[in-house]
């Protein structure tokens, strides 16, 4: 799924870059009509192909380094990207002669066609920042202890994503009253104010200017929620083959060869992809949230963790948690129906709601069916109560992770649970 948004968010970005190529010259166009040298079967044309491998092909070079090593990319897009995207909210509102006309805008539905709505625009926010919160611990093991990644998420992931889309909203809604018709893209219409017959130079400029940003924008979000993510999980799969740079480029080509412009074609088909991603990734996510708080209770044998040995406690049932995937199956069923209805088969009505509530529904019967095998099935290695370590912050915890007592002295934690007292002891 990295890998499938690595190639949305380079094909985003390829359209930032047309955006830049059309501010200088308008005639870049052209080719994207009889001039175009592919076909209309391909779903895209040169205009759009050729501003979206170059950037797909200007961000290689970035997966090349580690994070830490482009550190200064992220910080120079923390300063950018909000003020071209403020800048690009005030433009809008002056355009649309304020704000109040905007949102005084009349909502097109009504009763409970406005209640699903709603609900189903809640549902493809938490969809679009899904990946943050599966892919997570790529970034938080890094952490000295557990509250530096907590609260530093805890107000970014949902102030961020609240402020961009609040800005993503009024922009879009002023195109409403500017052209009298609504258009879902910000992009979009950065390409009308090119369009106007009275466009100027400082139009071009600020349309150049608002565009690079948002490629800047594109390239730090494609390293840093998918080529990372995507590569951290190939090096597991394959550890002697591959590392985080190799995966980063594996991405990258799948991200191409996905042929994302099918996917962006259309606000319907975006919106459906957002919903069938929370399907997986809320399974994935109710089993690793219901594993670590409700079974484990934050217990984890450190060293057992990076163990292939077959009696290690991780090793489970021929190396596979059946009961993980057991329950992560569950959580994608409950929602097959409904998204067989949201790609175009008529199905009942209560499957296209049980549809709409599709992360929480999947979240919430992927933790439950996961602890109920559990629970039918014990695992090893996990606790009675709270005992989540942090060895990095005390230093003398690693005692009691590999079945040493620690003394009264040392402040006692409590005792480990039968379940992994029966599995040897590293030395």
């Amino acid at each position: 799924m990295a890998c499938i948004w690595y190639g949305v968010q380079s094909w985003i970005g390829g359209t930032c870059v047309y955006l830049m190529i059309r501010s200088i010259w308008p005639s870049w166009d052209k080719y994207a009509g009889p001039k175009s040298s592919m076909p209309a079967s391909s779903g895209t044309n040169t205009r759009d192909f050729v501003s979206f491998f170059l950037f797909w092909a200007g961000s290689l070079p970035f997966l090349w380094f580690p994070v830490h090593k482009i550190r200064h990319l992220f910080t120079v897009k923390a300063y950018i990207v909000p003020t071209a995207g403020i800048a690009f909210f005030i433009w809008a509102i002056v355009r649309a002669d304020g704000i109040g006309p905007i949102v005084h805008q009349p909502a097109k539905a009504k009763g409970s066609d406005l209640a699903w709505g709603i609900v189903k625009g809640i549902m493809s926010s938490i969809a679009n920042f899904a990946t943050l919160i599966v892919n997570d611990p790529d970034f938080s093991r890094f952490a000295r202890r557990p509250k530096d990644a907590l609260w530093s998420q805890l107000f970014t992931i949902p102030c961020g994503f609240a402020l961009t889309s609040f800005i993503g909203i009024i922009v879009s809604s002023s195109s409403t009253v500017i052209y009298g018709e609504p258009i879902w893209s910000p992009l979009e219409l950065l390409s009308n104010f090119l369009e106007e017959p009275d466009v100027g130079g400082a139009t071009r400029f600020g349309v150049f200017v608002i565009a690079a940003s948002f490629v800047l924008a594109q390239l730090g979000t494609n390293i840093a929620a998918n080529s990372v993510s995507a590569g951290t999980d190939l090096t597991a799969l394959l550890p002697r083959y591959l590392n985080i740079r190799r995966g980063s480029y594996i991405c990258a080509i799948v991200g191409i060869a996905m042929c994302p412009w099918h996917l962006l074609s259309s606000s319907n088909n975006f919106t459906t992809y957002l919903s069938a991603y929370s399907v997986f990734l809320s399974s994935i996510a109710g089993v690793m949230i219901s594993d670590y708080y409700f079974v484990r209770k934050g217990y984890l044998q450190t060293r057992d963790l990076y163990s292939a040995q077959k009696d290690g406690p991780y090793y489970y049932t021929l190396g596979l948690h059946w009961r993980g995937y057991a329950a992560y199956i569950c959580g994608i069923l409950i929602n097959v129906v409904g998204f067989a209805g949201a790609v175009g088969t008529p199905v009942p009505i209560g499957a296209t709601y049980v549809y709409n509530l599709n992360f929480f529904g999947g979240f919430i019967v992927s933790s439950g069916t996961y602890y109920l095998l559990c629970r039918l099935s014990p695992i090893p290695a996990t606790s009675d109560r709270w005992l989540e370590i942090d060895e990095d912050a005390t230093g003398r915890n690693a005692s009691l992770v590999y079945g040493l007592e620690p003394s009264d002295s040392e402040g006692g934690y409590g005792q480990p649970t039968q379940h992994f007292k029966d599995y040897p002891k590293s030395e």
